[in-house]
Parts: C-alpha cells; structure tokens; sequence
C-alpha cells in the first residue's frame, strides 16, 4: 500500500502561501504519492492514465504537473468517480433545490485535508478569533435535515472560527423548499448593530447586494457594525448576471452602509469538486495556496496558456483520496498571474475569474440559489 507521508506533510504546512524550492519538491513528492495511490485504489484510473500515455515511469520524473491528465469537474454532473474509500464516504452536492448536480464523496481524510488548509489561511489573515463570540448572517441555504448541500457544509464549518452568538439565513426553509427572506436578515443586522458584536457573513454575494438594495429603497439609514466585522464570500450570481455588480462595488456599498472595512470583505473560490480554497489577498487576488497548483487551458485545443492568457481554470492538489479529483478542469474562464503583478507581498501565483464558459443546462448551487431571489 502506498504510504501517505508526503502528502499528509504537504497538506499540513503552517504557512498557506509558501513558494521555495522545498515546498516545490514536497509538492511533487505528494502529487506522486497521491497519484500513485489512485492506481492502486480507483478502478480504472491507472489504465486511464496509461491511456492518455502516463505509465509508472514518466510519472516518477513528472514535475510539471499540467501534464497530469486532468477530469472536467462536469464529468462529476454524471458520474459517481470513488476510490475504495469513498464508497461509504460523505457524499456532498453541488447544487440547490433544481438543476444538474455534482456529487463528490469524501473520506474523513479528505474533508479533513482541506478543512486543514482553510484553517492555516484563516490563521494567516487573522480571522480565527475563539474568544471573540460573533453573530453571524449565512448567506446560504437553512438546513432542513442533513447537511448534503457542499455550501451549507462549508458555511456550517466555517463557523468555528467565531463562537456563534446569533445566526440568521437568508434562505430560510419553509418547510418544503427555501426562500429568500430580505426583511429577516435587515432586521438580524438592525440587532447585530444595537448588540455590537462582531458580524460575520457567509455565502452567495447575490443575497448580501440583494439586502442592500432593499435597505436602500426602505430609505434606511447606515449601520455601523463591529469594525471586525468579516464579509466572506463564494458563488456567483449566475441568473442574475444582469443584476451583476463588480466585488468593488459590493464592497464600496458594505463600507457605506454597515462600515465594514475594504480590507474585511473578502471572496473565495472553490467548488464541491475541488475544495481547497482560494482566498483573495488584501488586494482581492486569488492567490494559489501552497496546496494546489493553477494552469489555464485554452478553450479550443487545451494547450496550456502562458500567463495573461485566457482559457480553463485546471486545478490541481494532492488531498484527496476518496477520489481521484486531484487534477481538474472547471468550467470557469480564468487568467493566470505572476505574484509580483499583486504587490501584496504573498509569494504564489494567483487568478483572475472571467466568468462560466459558454451557456448551457448545465447549473451551479449558485444558479439556484439566485432563482429564490424574488423580483419586487
């Protein structure tokens, strides 16, 4: 049985942006451990990859991992891929109450891997905080029964980092379905504002600009929350990209109409297929964390792009073992970027998002969500 070491190391590192030449060869030591383990353990995966012309061999001399050959996150829309462990594994999903959905198992392994890395950059940035209690606004889905939804999963999780005093979501369950609720979560933030804790937000930034719209329409003076109050998004607004902001002016709004600071609202980027995160720096980069490794792909012959070049996100990190979704393309359109064009002092490439490829049936947690926003 292949041993783990490398990989439970790489997964484990303190610092969550390190770039040197020992985390480079860690990197590699772990991505070959990995890989290795998926020949022995996934059914099919090493004829796969032999298939696409990586034997034993080559795969001992790889370095450039862009020629690993990768799984499109779709594939996952239409096909259950596990290893031997992920057969009685947490199975999560990746959209909401309609559409096509993903569904990803995860051993404990796994999901611990990458809560690991979601909590060294947490650490990082300041925003662990166990003795500070918060009240909370979860942009997201109220669970109604088990949590199998991958954004409720996370938002849920990540609410360990603040010991919660209140909560309040803003897709409130009904008994049958959710919806969005604008007045319960204005009247949440009117008394987290009186209260004076810290507030944290959690989810779908559709939902937060949705909220500030009505308060701006209701003719509601600003509020003043805690000044270490956090804004952490992910998602997107997919339905209503017509009602689309930028994250600047989202951001500019938060500062105007509860003053939490630019530097506090943060996004990240992540998918139920591949869930490590990435966590925009104080200049809203998306910078690779020392986990992963991040390519772009052109959208006609896959060639990789050089940087500055448009194309596929192909995402790649070694922490999963439930199933072999360590190599992957997204549907998402992306430009690749050197650290020195951030100048926020991290030291790893980062992304910048251009959006979904393409239109098609093909829909996120995101794109359902939105639809529960309610044209007034």
């Amino acid at each position: 049985m292949t041993s783990l070491a490398y990989v439970d190391a790489l997964c484990s590192l303190d610092h969550p942006y390190r770039a040197d030449s020992d985390c480079d060869q860690l990197f590699d030591a772990a991505m070959r451990e990995l890989t290795q383990y998926h020949c022995e353990n996934s059914p099919g995966y090493y004829q796969w990859l032999k298939a696409n012309g990586l034997d034993a061999q080559k795969l001992e001399k790889l370095h450039d991992w862009s020629h690993l050959p990768p799984i499109f996150a779709n594939y996952f829309k239409h096909q259950l891929l596990l290893s031997h462990t992920g057969i009685d594994a947490l199975e999560l999903t990746s959209s909401g109450t309609t559409g096509q959905k993903s569904r990803m198992r995860y051993d404990t392994r796994s999901i611990q891997a990458a809560q690991r890395m979601v909590e060294r950059i947490f650490e990082y940035y300041g925003w662990n905080t166990p003795q500070q209690p918060c009240n909370y606004i979860l942009l997201s889905y109220e669970p109604a029964g088990a949590i199998t939804l991958g954004t409720a999963y996370t938002d849920q999780y990540l609410c360990q980092y603040a010991p919660v005093s209140q909560a309040c979501y803003a897709l409130r369950h009904n008994g049958k379905s959710n919806e969005f609720d604008p007045f319960g979560v204005i009247r949440a933030l009117q008394e987290f504002a009186a209260q004076g804790l810290p507030v944290r937000f959690l989810g779908f930034p559709a939902f937060l600009w949705f909220t500030l719209e009505r308060m701006r329409e209701m003719n509601l003076p600003p509020l003043q929350l805690h000044p270490e109050s956090l804004v952490f998004l992910g998602g997107g607004w997919k339905t209503h990209a017509d009602k689309a902001i930028s994250r600047s002016e989202l951001y500019r709004r938060l500062h105007e109409q509860l003053g939490i600071p630019d530097e506090r609202c943060r996004d990240g980027y992540g998918s139920v297929e591949h869930p490590v995160p990435y966590v925009e720096c104080q200049n809203h980069h998306f910078h690779v964390p020392s986990y992963a490794r991040a390519y772009v792909r052109d959208t006609a012959s896959m060639a990789v792009q050089p940087y500055g070049k448009p194309g596929f996100l192909h995402l790649i990190s070694p922490y999963i073992t439930s199933s072999p979704a360590h190599s992957i393309v997204v549907s998402d359109l992306a430009v690749l970027h050197p650290a020195a064009e951030c100048g926020c002092g991290l030291a790893t490439d980062w992304f910048e998002l251009l959006g979904r490829a393409g239109i098609s049936k093909n829909r996120s947690c995101a794109i359902a969500a939105s639809e529960l926003i309610k044209e007034s």
